[in-house]
């Protein structure tokens, strides 16, 4: 079997799974044109929303839900909306890292707010790290594996439609692993996640790349976003070799880039064969990107207290010539490219297991070898994409191919995804309790 017929399409096979209809599952696109229009009720939309972060809140305390009353108060807050015709995200449910509190007016709640969204639930920023106590996020797919971030497990499995992650790459690893769209945008180009941000701004996980542009122009205020339209023609380069020789990309990830490289072409792009850009300091951005974990705003342990030490240390090795040298680099690069296209990560999600079973030496091991196309983006602070490009054969978990353009290209970046769901639709979400029997 060849890679490419090896990783099912789009995982409509996968088990038969369908969502069930329900307000909340989405679109998020679909949600607020029914409120504007007075076919949806916020506070209907909300109250099931609830209810379905009830349910999960007690299988994994990697997820909260907001206090009820606070939601149902913000839910006829933007029933009584004079602009209400005007909202882009009216009445739609969306889910916060536990590091943007709803409470203090966060820069991403109040611009979530201010465009008619409703935060009804809260993502543990570090769900499936190990600083800090509680279990990890189950995949929705198959849940005796992670999903890589607990707003990627809330997104694909309906609670809601859209959510708003952390930097360093979360987003991206979360969506690839539950079979969701992100999109990270460039240093400066979005608003940041949380207050412990260390590399690069929000990440937004959707369904569809619609919803996800949505929030993204309501984050950076700038509704131009919002249009994914399709591109121009453009100059695709396709890595699926990892930038040491040390790690092993399992061959249904290469795949999965080289999936999305084929709709590209037959979207009309130039697509052709590279290798990934890199330079000395990528080993000491590795490292930095993974000591980076420590920052954890939530967990004040003493613990934590001395992996942020660690964590600064080891930043240090990293000093801003060279990422100055590591940029230079990129830009030359990106001179014969529009975007470039590689795996988003190197292997599937790891078993599912308490936190406090890992090691944190074991966890960043675990990283450097599962996540190697992800730190050098993070480093430079560039957009960067996930996009579904099917399911893994064997873990019967999402695969996904990663989008990466220079400085600036977030609405390039946008335009191409929807464009490659235009042409290979993905399953937007696992149906409620599909996934209990898949357990390998």
């Amino acid at each position: 079997m060849s890679d490419e017929t090896a990783v099912v399409a789009d995982g409509s096979n996968a088990g038969n799974r369908r969502a069930e209809p329900s307000p909340t599952r989405g679109p998020a696109v679909t949600i607020a044109a029914g409120v504007r229009d007075g076919q949806l009720l916020p506070g209907r939309i909300a109250a099931d929303a609830m209810l379905g972060f009830a349910a999960a809140c007690r299988e994994s305390n990697a997820l909260g839900a907001v206090p009820t009353h606070q939601v149902m108060v913000e839910a006829a807050r933007v029933a009584r909306r004079v602009d209400l015709d005007m909202l882009p995200l009216a009445g739609v449910p969306v889910g916060v890292e536990r590091t943007a509190p709803v409470e203090a007016g966060h820069s991403v709640v109040t611009r979530l707010q201010d465009a008619g969204a409703v935060i009804v639930g809260l993502a543990g920023a570090s769900a499936d790290n190990p600083f800090g106590r509680g279990a990890v996020a189950c995949n929705p797919w198959n849940t005796a594996r992670v999903a890589g971030g607990a707003a990627g497990a809330a997104v694909a499995a309906g609670l809601v439609p859209v959510a708003c992650d952390g930097g360093d790459g979360e987003a991206r690893v979360a969506a690839a692993h539950c079979g969701v769209f992100a999109i990270e945008p460039g240093r400066y180009r979005g608003v940041d996640a949380s207050a412990c941000a260390t590399m690069v701004e929000a990440g937004v996980l959707a369904t569809t790349v619609d919803d996800a542009a949505l929030v993204l122009a309501a984050l950076a205020v700038r509704q131009d976003l919002a249009d994914v339209d399709p591109p121009g023609r453009l100059r695709i380069g396709v890595a699926v070799d990892p930038p040491s020789r040390l790690i092993r990309v399992d061959r249904h990830w290469r795949a999965a880039a080289r999936r999305a490289a084929s709709i590209a072409a037959v979207a009309g792009h130039a697509v052709g064969s590279t290798v990934l850009p890199h330079d000395d300091p990528t080993f000491a951005v590795l490292v930095r990107r993974l000591a980076s974990g420590a920052h954890d705003c939530s967990a004040p342990s003493r613990s934590t207290r001395l992996a942020r030490r660690a964590a600064q240390w080891v930043g240090d090795l990293v000093c801003p010539d060279q990422i100055d040298r590591v940029e230079a680099h990129l830009l030359e690069f990106f001179d014969r490219y529009d975007v470039l296209i590689t795996p988003t990560v190197a292997a599937p999600p790891p078993p599912s297991r308490p936190r406090q079973l890992y090691r944190r030496s074991a966890k960043l091991l675990a990283d450097m070898r599962s996540s190697p196309f992800i730190p050098l983006w993070n480093l430079v602070g560039w957009p960067t994409a996930s996009v579904p490009m099917g399911v893994h054969p064997r873990s019967r978990t999402p695969v996904a191919a990663q989008l990466v353009g220079p400085p600036g290209s977030e609405s390039t970046l946008l335009r191409l995804s929807a464009q490659m769901q235009a042409h290979r639709p993905w399953q937007r979400t696992v149906s409620r309790g599909s996934a209990a029997g898949v357990r390998r």
